[in-house]
């Protein structure tokens, strides 16, 4: 979508929602997306929200900045129009009564993604996040249709490239790949503007940074222009990132938000715990990062993991999970003086909870190559979505790890690169790899399968330009110019922050659960050597390394949960 006005705006009407501009043909469920409420509808609704009322002009909400709750419009009409950090300002829609205004960011009072002004004096029946939870729960067929209608909203947002910041570089930038990659995870809208097709973005360029080094730009919609950003300093800047409540104790805090922490939090804030998760990067966890899985129980032809897990995320908001990303946990102080454990998160910001649920999982592992932290993010990657796939049109490419994770992205990035070459350190698949994708890896050209090979070494300047690898049978090397490897090699699980804290680990740094406590007590499955803290899927010892094992153990603990801040609060004898 561009930037600029179309020189004659395109319109559809649909009840009392009017779309015109750009974005009027990137409806295609308008219906669903904008459903008409009827009166009764409406009338059942009021007990959720008080009415307020807005003159001609008036914001009722604004680009990047929390957003109030929904409007359901009673009378009057409010003009929807995206703004972007450019000074570009494009008409979306125009709303009246019977429609709500909302997407699914305002479950959890996330910042606005565009701006809502009101046409003539206008009459709305405001329900603030914490209320419009309750109704999704309260009325479920009513609540079904509104939860479709927010989901598809933020659909076509990230389509268009509406709401989010402005990113400026060259389309095939690793820089420019790293930061959509984020974003894309996380469910956030952003347009990407090439400076050497774009006058804008080449003009700012020239103003603001001609070195490459400070490339990309990242422009928020409030005009702040950031050089090169990290991606915690990006999500700082959009208002993505959301704190503890000041001194709120929270009935479980969940470190992670994969498949088993999305699902300790979904079944944990349905059943009425106060729940808290967070992530250092991105919902989903390795999970999130798979182009299809084909063998969880329910989806015959399959699903994204990000689909899945965004799913997942969606669910979590609307029992009321309060979730934060990115967010790292530094530290857990377990000595509960007010019978509390406290994380301490970025910023040294502390969060308090009764129980703890360690889900961090594990991430790929760092082999021992040449040169490999001088590449990451410029040219290696440790996950493989369509932003990573669009640096690899028509190149060879190479592919490292033997598991499922490395058989599905193989086959992703078989659509898109000349050739995948696979290397395994191993003589076969058979012991690592499902059936159904050895199959499908063996019945598809452009990948080669290099068994008892390693990689070695990296070369380049700017970013990876040759790679080199290995047989561990003859000992012989090779080399090919090679501008992208993904690695998809072990598992090392994120239990750094624990140290300290008295929970067990395995020698390969696993948490252990379920062991037998000293005083004889009986340990639930799931509870680590810590009362109250417990750990669930890949970061469990012993756990099965699967996503529908993830999200069961993410279930089980629930039960668990209960039974400890059950007993917690009994008084003592």
């Amino acid at each position: 979508m561009g930037v600029d006005l179309p020189e004659k705006d395109q319109e559809i009407e649909q009840g009392s929602a009017r779309v015109r501009g750009p974005l009027a043909s990137s409806f295609p469920r308008h219906e669903q997306t904008f459903p008409a409420l009827t009166p009764q509808e409406i009338e059942r609704m009021r007990r959720f929200g008080t009415i307020a009322r807005y003159k001609d002009g008036d914001k009722l909400f604004e680009t990047g900045k929390p957003g109030r709750g929904m409007f359901v419009l009673l009378s009057g009409h409010v003009a929807i129009t995206q703004r972007d950090g450019l000074g570009h300002v494009t008409p979306v829609i125009d709303q009246g009564p019977g429609q709500f205004l909302a997407e699914i960011g305002q479950l959890s009072g996330r910042v606005a993604l565009v701006d809502g002004h009101a046409e003539g004096d206008v009459e709305t029946l405001l329900i603030p996040p914490e209320r419009l939870r309750a109704l999704l729960v309260a009325e479920a067929d009513l609540g079904e249709r509104i939860m479709r209608a927010l989901i598809l909203r933020r659909v076509n947002l990230i389509q268009g490239g509406v709401g989010g910041p402005v990113l400026i570089g060259p389309s095939n930038s690793t820089g420019v790949a790293k930061l959509q990659s984020f974003l894309s995870r996380n469910g956030f809208p952003c347009h990407l503007l090439d400076p050497a097709t774009d006058h804008d973005a080449a003009e700012l360029i020239e103003r603001y940074s001609p070195s490459p080094s400070d490339w990309p730009l990242a422009v928020t919609a409030s005009g702040i222009v950031l050089r090169n950003p990290g991606e915690t300093e990006l999500a700082r800047a959009l208002g993505m990132i959301g704190g503890p409540a000041g001194n709120r104790i929270y009935d479980v805090a969940i470190v992670g938000c994969g498949p088993a922490g999305l699902a300790t939090a979904v079944y944990a804030a349905s059943e009425g715990l106060t729940v808290a998760v967070l992530d250092t990067r991105a919902y989903g966890g390795q999970a999130g990062a798979s182009a299809r899985i084909e063998n969880y129980l329910g989806f015959p032809t399959g699903i994204s993991g990000q689909a899945l897990a965004g799913r997942a995320f969606n669910q979590a908001q609307k029992f009321g999970a309060e979730i934060m990303i990115p967010m790292s946990a530094r530290s857990l102080d377990c000595t509960r003086p007010d019978g509390a454990f406290a994380l301490t998160l970025d910023g040294d910001d502390q969060l308090r909870a009764r129980a703890i649920v360690v889900a961090s999982g594990a991430r790929y592992r760092r082999p021992e190559i040449e040169n490999l932290d001088k590449f990451e993010g410029r040219g290696v990657w440790y996950w493989a979505s369509p932003v990573e796939a669009r640096l690899c049109v028509e190149q060879d490419i190479v592919l490292v790890g033997g598991g499922n994770s490395a058989g599905q992205a193989a086959v992703f990035l078989s659509g898109h690169a000349r050739k995948v070459r696979m290397i395994i350190r191993g003589g076969g698949l058979g012991a690592s790899m499902s059936r159904y994708l050895i199959e499908r890896i063996e019945a598809t050209p452009n990948i080669d399968l290099m068994f008892n090979t390693e990689v070695v070494g990296l070369e380049g300047e700017q970013g990876l330009e040759r790679l080199r690898w290995r047989s561990r049978l003859s000992g012989e090397d090779s080399s090919a110019e090679i501008r992208n490897l993904f690695l998809f090699v072990g598992a090392d699980p994120a239990t750094g922050w624990l140290d300290g804290c008295g929970v067990t680990v395995d020698r390969g740094g696993f948490v252990v659960t379920g062991a037998q406590s000293d005083l004889g007590r009986p340990v639930p499955t799931l509870e680590t050597s810590v009362p109250g803290v417990f750990a669930v899927g890949d970061v469990r010892s012993g756990s099965v390394k699967r996503v529908g094992g993830a999200i069961g153990e993410g279930a089980q603990v629930v039960a668990s949960l209960h039974g400890f801040l059950g007993d917690a609060a009994k008084p003592a004898l």
